[in-house]
């Protein structure tokens, strides 16, 4: 699964990614928790693509709380498409949701030692999401967004069994699209591994009111570390 992730990507560097134009304020953000916002891209009404901030944890439309919304956070790449909680926003709510970095957690000594993943680069990068909107008993709207998951690639795979899905940049467009689902779900495969890169960080990150530099900072010798886990 996916149970935080960092975005610290500049506003110039989303727009450039993702082909956006707005001008959200956008501050660096280390430690992304379930239920908080977070930037991810849309297409609106007009077939346009669209930055803006969502809540993290998919709330159906027809759920009853918003608190259902906190036990979804991931959908399975192999069962979206059917299951209940998900299988409206799979026909035609797609999302890319931004981020240059995720965490998993591995036992070590009997210990939960968290690990952040990266693209090799460090530069930010696209999970393929889905989004929803759900009307609360005042009326107002709640858009919230769910992150994809896939079996490990060889990387992640000592760390944890699952990860994010990644979508190449070339793929972002054809992920958006409403149209063939079944080449959509093609799409929902784990990313190479000798693209990405993992290394041993703080256990301040289990804290969700922890938001800052020291999150991503590696433990020890990021290249030590990296020729464990092959």
């Amino acid at each position: 699964m996916c149970g935080r992730y960092s975005q610290t990507a500049s506003l110039e560097e989303i727009s450039r990614l993702f082909g956006v134009t707005e001008r959200l304020n956008l501050p660096p953000r280390y430690n992304i928790a379930p239920t908080q916002d977070a930037p991810v891209v849309r297409l609106d009404k007009d077939g346009a693509r669209q930055l803006l901030q969502m809540r993290w944890g998919l709330i159906p439309f027809w759920a009853k709380d918003q608190k259902m919304g906190n036990r979804l956070i991931n959908a399975r790449a192999e069962a979206a498409a059917t299951a209940p909680a998900f299988r409206d926003a799979f026909k035609a709510r797609h999302c890319l949701v931004a981020a240059d970095g995720f965490y998993e957690w591995r036992n070590e000594g009997g210990k939960k030692q968290p690990w952040r993943i990266t693209l090799t680069d460090g530069g930010p990068f696209a999970f393929a999401g889905l989004w929803e909107r759900w009307r609360d008993a005042a009326g107002a709207w709640i858009r919230s967004f769910t992150i994809l998951t896939t079996d490990a690639n060889e990387l992640v795979k000592p760390i944890h069994a699952r990860m994010p899905v990644i979508l190449d940049p070339k793929d972002h467009e054809a992920w958006l699209a409403v149209g063939d689902t079944k080449a959509q779900a093609a799409l929902l495969r784990p990313f190479p591994a000798e693209a990405m890169r993992a290394y041993r960080v703080n256990p301040i990150v289990n804290n969700a009111r922890v938001d800052e530099p020291a999150c991503i900072a590696p433990l020890v010798d990021e290249a030590v570390e990296e020729r464990k886990l092959l």
